[in-house]
Formats: C-alpha cells, sequence, structure tokens
C-alpha cells in the first residue's frame, strides 16, 4: 500500500470543496482527484486544479471507470440521492456534513452503501485537527481528571447572499444549528463520549433570512458531564474568538482558533492540577498559569482524506466518522430542534 493511491471524484464543486478540500486532497500521500462534477463551473475548477475531467450531471462522473470514490460537497438537500446514486455505482462515499436532511434519510443513505459494499464516511473534519487530537490524548491519560464542563463557540458574520442554499430551509435544513453546532456536538462527543440529554434554543436575532441565525444548547453526557455551545451567524468575524474550554476535577484545556477551517490556532493547559485543597478566600483577580501545549499542525482536510483513502485501500471499515457515526449525528440534530421548539430537554 506504500504508494497505492485512491482516485476520487468530487460531486459539488464550488464552496468547501474549492477552498479546503480539493487543495487539502492535492496535498494527500493517499488521494488523487480524476475528475469534478459541478451543474457549472466545473471545467473551471478542473483548469484551476489541473484536474484531468470535468463534468456537469452526476450520472457521467459516477459512470467513470477510473473513479473509484466520491467526495460529496453540494448543498445538504441533493446528498441523500448522490449517496445512494455512488452507492449503486460502487463507489466509495466521503460526504460532507451533515449527511442528510434529516435522520431517517441517514439511515436510507447507509443502507444502500452497505448494499452496494461501499464505505461511507462523513465529513466531520474537526476531529482531524491536531490540537484537537492533542487534547482527546491529553484527556484519555487522565491530565485534566474527570471532564465535568465543556463548551466550544463559532460564529461568523453571514448575511444574506443571493443563491447562498444555506439560507433556504428546503435546500439546507436550517441555520446555525445544523451547519454550525453541529459540528461542535461531534466534536464534544469525541472529546466526552456519548451526549444523553440535549435542550437547545433558536432565534432569528439580525440576519432577514428565514433559517435561524442563532443558537445556543445545552449538553449532558452519559457520564454526567455538561456542556454548552453557541454557534452564530450574526456576530463579525472580527468579533469570533471560536474558543473550546475543557474543564475537568485535575485541570483544564483551552483552545483559541483551533475551531474552523484552518490547521492552526492556539492550545494552554492545566495538567495534573489534583486536589489542591480548599482555597476558601477565592482570589480570581490573577490569571492561572496557564501553559501552552505544543502540537504539529496538518491540514485536517488533508487528514480526514488520508484516513479515508487508507480504510478502503486497506479493506478495513472506516474508524473516525462511520456510518453509524453520521445517523447518530442526524439524531442529535433533530432532537436539538425539537428542543428548540418544544423549550423542553429532550433524551438521545
Amino acid at each position: 500500500m506504500s504508494n497505492e493511491k485512491v482516485n476520487f471524484g468530487v460531486i459539488g464543486a464550488g464552496g468547501i470543496a474549492r477552498r479546503r478540500t480539493i487543495p487539502g486532497m492535492l496535498q494527500s500521500r493517499r488521494c488523487r482527484v480524476v475528475a469534478v462534477m459541478d451543474v457549472s463551473g466545473a471545467g473551471q475548477v478542473a483548469r484551476e486544479f489541473n484536474i484531468p475531467r470535468a463534468y456537469s450531471r452526476e450520472a457521467d462522473l459516477l459512470a467513470d471507470p477510473e473513479v473509484q470514490a466520491v467526495y460529496i460537497a453540494s448543498p445538504v438537500h441533493c446528498h441523500a440521492r448522490q449517496i445512494a446514486q455512488a452507492a449503486r455505482a460502487g463507489k466509495h462515499v466521503l460526504c460532507e456534513k451533515p449527511l442528510t436532511m434529516t435522520a431517517g434519510q441517514a439511515r436510507k443513505a447507509t443502507q444502500a452503501c452497505r448494499s452496494g459494499g461501499v464505505l461511507l464516511q462523513e465529513g466531520y473534519m474537526m476531529k482531524f485537527h491536531a490540537a484537537h487530537r492533542k487534547i482527546k490524548e491529553l484527556i484519555d491519560a487522565g491530565r485534566i481528571g474527570k471532564p465535568v464542563y465543556l463548551r466550544a463557540q463559532l460564529a461568523c458574520w453571514y448575511p444574506r447572499m443571493s443563491g447562498a442554499w444555506r439560507q433556504d430551509l428546503r435546500k439546507g435544513g436550517g441555520g446555525a444549528l445544523i451547519d454550525m453546532a453541529s459540528h461542535l456536538y461531534d466534536l464534544l462527543e469525541f472529546f466526552a463520549g456519548p451526549i444523553r440529554r440535549i435542550a437547545a434554543v433558536t432565534g432569528s436575532l439580525v440576519q432577514d433570512y428565514r433559517p435561524e441565525d442563532a443558537s445556543t444548547t445545552l449538553l449532558e453526557f452519559a457520564d454526567g458531564a455538561q456542556a454548552s455551545v453557541d454557534c452564530f451567524f450574526c456576530v463579525p468575524d472580527a468579533a469570533s474568538r471560536t474558543r473550546l474550554e475543557i474543564y475537568g476535577s485535575g485541570g483544564a484545556i483551552l483552545s483559541e482558533g483551533t475551531i474552523g477551517q484552518g490547521s492552526g490556532g492556539k492550545l494552554e493547559a492545566i495538567l495534573d492540577a489534583g486536589d489542591a485543597g480548599y482555597d476558601a478566600a477565592q482570589a480570581k483577580d490573577e490569571a492561572p498559569r496557564f501553559r501552552r501545549v505544543p502540537y504539529r499542525a496538518v491540514n485536517p482536510y488533508t487528514a480526514e482524506c488520508d484516513a479515508f483513502a487508507e480504510c478502503i485501500l486497506a479493506g478495513r471499515p472506516v474508524e473516525i466518522n462511520d456510518a453509524a457515526s453520521a445517523v447518530r449525528g442526524m439524531v442529535r440534530i433533530e432532537k436539538a430542534y425539537q428542543s428548540a421548539r418544544t423549550g423542553r430537554w429532550i433524551t438521545l
């Protein structure tokens, strides 16, 4: 397997594919992009990245005998159909998050892949960020004791734009919650284990489109740990810090700038604090002495694609973001929206 690569076709060549994933694949040790498909502009993307073939129809890309796997980065409402088509064509599937519009669609899509004998991986790439892998390592090693509280934040300024499918409920399924909070639910489960209960509030506070531009969620994990997730389409990018905070019985881990599409960001921690005894003074005017935690940055999109390609080449099941995880992700999203509608905690 030393020099082998998987030949990918890209379905949906705009947005995240053009900005992040195709460049990530071009850096990959295991992936080769041989075709790209989009209803418009595929030829331009093919020329930009020196991709051999461009198509305007999915059927033509899926009929390409050189394509072994597809990366799907189309609007969410297209995913279920395209996954099923790819599975019938015998192509392995790496699909952007969220997998589908509903949990029911996700179950059918994963069944289509099982029936077609192809692998399916969902594109929650933040678990491949090197800082987040380091955080997972520290937690699993007990360096902060028992995790008790986690907080994750992701916000941007996303005004009304012509043709933006995320601003159309029929195409995106929702707003800040399904697009951004879903990423953070997935990431926090990576750190703290399964979510047991969820309570969410959504709203349209600033932007003038129907999907929510604001989402705040409380989470309770199976072991009792608690978390909050806040995501907004209505906070200026210059004002958004994208912070991740994890507090445990023996320390804490903080990151800034690691939640997003980049590969960098600052990671610091207080580790192995143990039981220091009760401090009755509770003076908080001096900042705790957090220490920088080094990590070797990698392109998370490259790492995500490499991991999927290695599973294909080795003939082994997907190890991160597999089909079962994808279905669970859609259940989390549906339960969060149910909570927002009813004003109640919802058990997963």
